[in-house]
């Protein structure tokens, strides 16, 4: 399988701004393929027109990862956020355009619990289809304009603690399903489905021919191959699905294990980690080539 398999910005720098363009060559000599980078706001001097040409001076390509908050949520109660919702799906997708990346995934219907401070609550079964209904009824308006672009939305399922619209891969297969636009596809985190789903492979042989990408991730979101997440059966799934797409690691830091560390949020790099991640992208190589010999 010779999936393209790239590296999340946030590995290197966040914010990630137009001086961090020069860690694109750092990924390409790692033996990264892409990178992966959060959608670039308005104001940011980090215009897509540089990360274009910065993309292809360092031979790689870029996919991009949205940025949800409560004021921009199509599945929202608030009717301003929800438009809020569309807007923002809709530049992110001529952001893509412009910056010549063809797939913009992640939570994107909004609505984040724990780290925009919004906990859990009971809804009744009314509210549950309302905003169900809200959810696919938002995509199905903003699809059309990504299939007119040629991106494709990957929508991405979040664990319990931090959605409660998708956090199975089920729930996600059946809101592609009701979008019915080859422009809206699923992408797949094994962080989220090591907590939601019952079996990795199982859910993965689901999603089938609606993954557009896909996200290996550690159990404890460190480096690829130091947790308990089982590669050769994930990349078996993979194969078993006919999944030619890029692979992205997004490992967060999980060498400080100090009490009252907030272990759930990003933290800057203190040392050089090319030996790990050149490690962790070689597990992953390395389960995609027995994926191979074992079909």
């Amino acid at each position: 399988m010779q999936n393209p398999i790239g590296i999340i910005s946030m590995q290197f720098a966040r914010p990630f701004t137009r001086a961090d363009l020069p860690y694109f060559a750092k990924a390409r000599e790692l033996g990264f393929d892409f990178v992966e980078l959060l959608v670039p706001e308005p104001g940011d001097d980090l215009s897509p027109a540089d990360v274009r040409r910065a993309a292809e001076d360092a031979g790689i390509f870029t996919v991009l990862a949205a940025r949800v908050n409560p004021q921009r949520s199509i599945a929202s109660d608030d009717a301003e956020a929800r438009q809020g919702g569309l807007d923002y799906l809709r530049q992110a997708v001529d952001v893509a355009a412009e910056m010549g990346a063809s797939i913009v995934g992640g939570p994107l219907y909004g609505e984040p619990m724990v780290f925009a401070g919004r906990p859990p609550v009971p809804r009744s079964d009314a509210e549950i289809a309302t905003r169900a209904s809200r959810t696919i009824e938002g995509f199905q308006a903003v699809a059309p304009h990504a299939e007119a672009a040629g991106i494709t939305l990957a929508v991405e399922a979040l664990n319990r603690f931090e959605t409660d619209i998708l956090s199975t891969t089920r729930q996600a297969c059946e809101v592609v399903d009701a979008v019915d636009n080859p422009a809206f596809k699923l992408m797949l985190d094994t962080f989220h489905m090591n907590m939601e789903e019952r079996s990795i492979p199982d859910a993965i042989r689901l999603a089938g021919p609606r993954i557009a990408h896909f996200q290996a991730n550690e159990n404890h979101r460190g480096h690829p191959g130091t947790g308990h997440i089982d590669w050769p059966a994930v990349m078996r799934a993979l194969a078993h699905a006919n999944y030619a797409g890029p692979i992205s690691l997004e490992p967060f830091r999980r060498d400080d294990d100090r009490v009252a560390l907030p272990i759930a949020h990003w933290r800057a790099p203190h040392e050089d980690e090319s030996a790990k991640l050149r490690a962790g992208l070689g597990v992953v190589r390395n389960a995609l080539a027995l994926a191979e010999v074992d079909q």
